[in-house]
């Protein structure tokens, strides 16, 4: 089989997710991703605590070859140096300092290879005042791009993020921006340096609801000031204690069929719903009839009435359910592994297809240095070289 990205040379040096995420989606159409570790391991692969599969870990570095090096060396340094020299890409999301003390500037690495994509994760980007200010998701995505405050209900502290949301919404940015450089390295046969940043990332998301603040209507305000509730787009209670969410986007169209579809044509006649804007100043009776009647549904029962009336909505999934979506396994989302150790028989496929490609099977992320011997043979060391940076703790290696 070959695959799309087949002989793309990726060095994934950059830790934890949004950064490897990138390096994740290219592997997955085929690319040789060696993911640089420090001796001790990515700090990520520690952030699933005492459970006991690395269920975070499998899913970032699938289909990757792993080398233990210590970059804190100058003969660490010069290993990733030779590495750099046979490579397409390589990732980062070091600190601008970390970076000059590494010898893995932009400007160091174009040297040794004119052509390499150089990718560069920030937490707020490679110019201004905060560049040196460390970034999670949770942070400088979820929190600083103003989606943190703008989900919060009137009165009431914000509340976290899904885990590695912002995460990996800013791994496929950043590996947008990689198949750019390697779009104008294909038009102009150099290199370049690309980036992106969880802020970035963030404010795009949120880039509606910012639109419109720069055009004079601030939601986020309004709803802390009254309360931002529209009976069309909210999630409704089910009789077996689950959710379906309303996407009325439409409600002079839809708002007939609704009714209709909950057994109550007779709300259409209603004075305090005879028009949009009656319905927005009755939302809270409206949304208090809509829930009752809903309550006496499950979940079933109402997509069921819901799609015969062609009502736009969605059930509100628990994750238990997500990973066994029939529609999610057929559309390739939630991928097999055939893999039968335990934790791993499924996994989340990248979002990214192209049509008559195939992408590689999902195999099992490698231990620290699970390929150091093979990757330095290849870069041309000899065994006895391979043995003196192992004893020196410059390489760490688990298939001597």
């Amino acid at each position: 089989m070959t695959y799309l990205m087949e002989g793309i040379r990726v060095i994934d040096a950059a830790s934890f997710l949004a950064g490897p995420g990138a390096a994740t989606v290219m592997a997955d159409f085929g690319a040789d991703v060696i993911k640089v570790e420090p001796p001790g391991g990515d700090g990520y692969r520690k952030l699933v605590g005492k459970h006991p599969v690395p269920y975070h870990w499998q899913l970032t570095s699938r289909n990757k070859r792993s080398i233990g090096l210590d970059l804190t060396t100058q003969a660490g340094q010069a290993v990733l140096h030779r590495l750099v020299a046979d490579a397409d890409v390589i990732l980062t999301n070091f600190l601008q300092g970390q970076l000059k003390r590494f010898r893995m500037t932009y400007d160091e690495l174009r040297a040794i290879n004119p052509r390499i994509v150089f990718a560069q994760l920030t937490g707020y980007g490679t110019e201004g005042p905060e560049v040196a200010r460390k970034g999670f998701d949770i942070t400088a995505w979820w929190a600083r791009s103003g989606l943190m405050e703008f989900i919060r209900e009137p009165g009431q502290t914000p509340q976290s993020s899904a885990p590695g949301m912002g995460d990996h919404n800013t791994a496929m940015c950043l590996f947008g921006a990689i198949m750019t450089g390697l779009f104008r390295r294909e038009r102009t046969g150099e290199g370049c340096q690309v980036s992106t940043s969880l802020a970035a990332s963030g404010a795009w998301a949120n880039g509606m609801a910012l639109q419109g603040v720069i055009a004079g209507l601030d939601l986020s305000a309004y709803k802390q000031a009254k309360g931002l509730r529209n009976p069309f787009t909210i999630a409704y209670p089910t009789k077996d204690d689950r959710f379906v969410v309303l996407a009325l986007i439409n409600s002079q169209r839809e708002w007939p069929q609704l009714a209709a579809a909950l057994g109550h044509p007779e709300w259409v006649d209603d004075e305090r719903f005879a028009d949009f804007d009656a319905q927005m100043r009755n939302r809270h009776a409206l949304s208090d009839l809509i829930s009752a009647a809903t309550s006496q549904l499950t979940q079933q029962e109402l997509m069921a009435r819901l799609d015969a009336h062609g009502v736009t909505c969605g059930v509100v999934a628990p994750m238990g359910d997500v990973v066994h979506d029939e529609q999610l396994k057929a559309s390739g989302i939630i991928l097999p592994t055939h893999d039968e150790s335990e934790g791993y028989r499924l996994t989340v496929n990248s979002p990214v297809f192209v049509h008559g490609e195939a992408k590689r099977p999902p195999t099992r992320a490698p231990e620290i240095g699970a390929q150091t011997w093979e990757v330095m043979r290849e870069a041309g060391y000899s065994d006895d070289e391979v043995r003196a940076l192992l004893t020196d703790r410059v390489l760490v290696a688990s298939d001597s």
